[in-house]
C-alpha cells in the first residue's frame, strides 16, 4: 500500500539542475522614494547644522540646528532629541524637543508635553499640552489663506 503511493509521486529533480540565483532574482535593495508629507526630510541625532535652511519639504529635526529655518509652505517638527536655536518661519511647527527662537507659523504651533519653546510665537492657532514649557509672547493672526477661501 505504501509503495503504490510512492510510485505515483512525481520524481524529484536533483539540486544540480536548479539554475543558480542571478542578481536580478535577488531582492532589490530598499531605496527611499521621493519625500512626501508622510516622509519628511530628516536631520538625525548626530547632525549639527549651522546657517539657513530653506525649502518646500517637511522637515524633522532630531539633531542640532542654529540659524534660521524658512519652510513657508511646509511643516517643521522638532523631535524629542532635537535642539533648535533658530528663528522659524513655517506653515506649521510641532515641538517635541527644544526650540529657542521666534516662531512664525501660517497655520499652527503645537508644543507637546515633553517640548520646550523659548521665544515669541505668531500663528493662527497654538496648542500647548500639559507639561510643556513655554516662555515668550503669543500673537494670534487670522490665517490669510482661510480668509481668502471664505471670500470666494
Amino acid at each position: 500500500m505504501w509503495k503504490e503511493k510512492e510510485a505515483q509521486a512525481p520524481p524529484v529533480k536533483p539540486l544540480a539542475s536548479v539554475p543558480p540565483a542571478t542578481p536580478s532574482a535577488a531582492p532589490a535593495p530598499v531605496t527611499p522614494g521621493p519625500r512626501t508629507a508622510d516622509r519628511p526630510t530628516h536631520i538625525g541625532k548626530s547632525i549639527f547644522v549651522k546657517g539657513t535652511i530653506q525649502g518646500s519639504e517637511d522637515l524633522y529635526v532630531d539633531g542640532k540646528v542654529e540659524g534660521t529655518i524658512e519652510l513657508s509652505k511646509s511643516s517643521l517638527t522638532v523631535g524629542m532629541n532635537g535642539q533648535v536655536q533658530a528663528d522659524v518661519n513655517a506653515r506649521e511647527v510641532i515641538i517635541l524637543g527644544k526650540l529657542s527662537g521666534n516662531v512664525s507659523a501660517v497655520d499652527r504651533v503645537e508644543i507637546k508635553a515633553q517640548g520646550a519653546l523659548t521665544g515669541d510665537v505668531t500663528a493662527a492657532r497654538i496648542s500647548i499640552e500639559d507639561g510643556a514649557f513655554f516662555k515668550g509672547g503669543i500673537d494670534i493672526q487670522k490665517g490669510t489663506a482661510k480668509n481668502a477661501a471664505q471670500a470666494v
